[in-house]
């Protein structure tokens, strides 16, 4: 299995701290409370896109030329 990232230098919004937010360079997450009632944030949803978007370019970086 191959783990894709959320890279800082790639998805900005990894660099915010303008509210409480799950996700890391490691991947994106969200915090949801004991009871799961809270829904991800707009940035916790931009950084799974931003990591989404980085999936289908990995393969490359395995394959020979």
């Amino acid at each position: 299995m191959v783990l894709v990232g959320a890279p800082y230098a790639t998805i900005p919004e990894l660099t915010t701290l303008d509210e409480v937010r799950g996700g890391s360079p490691y991947g994106a997450a969200t915090i949801a409370g004991a009871d799961g009632s809270r829904t991800p944030t707009k940035t916790e949803l931009a950084i799974a896109r931003g990591q989404g978007r980085m999936w289908p370019k990995s393969p490359r970086n395995f394959m020979a030329n």
